[in-house]
């Protein structure tokens, strides 16, 4: 099963390079056979520009989670303390593969989705 999660563009653009290898969110899906992460460039792009296959997700305290990660965070730390600021858990999202789409697609494409996600969202499989 795949998510949509709104990145923001500057972010997408390190997990297109390879430099991030950790998505990190406050929240994580409640379904446990999520295997693939497709990706909304939040605006000004506006687009769907591919997805990543997931390796692992860790739950972790933030400083725990930033020990564990940070080398491929794609964040500077000061980012990720306000991020994570008030939490006593969070999550990192281990990159396995991106997979870029030939073309970006809009939202209008996914049948289910009418707004970019907040969160995340779970897509219909066709």
């Amino acid at each position: 099963m795949k998510v949509m999660l709104s990145i923001k563009p500057e972010f997408v653009k390190e997990i297109i390079e390879g430099k991030k290898l950790f998505e990190y969110r406050k929240t994580i899906f409640k379904k446990t056979n999520i295997d693939s992460v497709v990706i909304y460039a939040t605006k000004p792009y506006g687009k769907v520009v591919g997805e990543f296959l997931i390796d692992h997700i860790i739950e972790e305290e933030p400083t725990e989670l930033w020990n564990l990660t940070s080398e491929f965070s794609g964040i500077t730390k000061n980012f990720f303390n306000e991020y994570f600021e008030g939490r006593t858990v969070g999550y990192a999202i281990k990159i396995k593969e991106y997979i870029p789409y030939e073309e970006p697609l809009d939202l209008s494409f996914f049948t289910n989705i009418k707004t970019a996600p907040q969160s995340f969202c779970y897509l219909q499989q066709s």
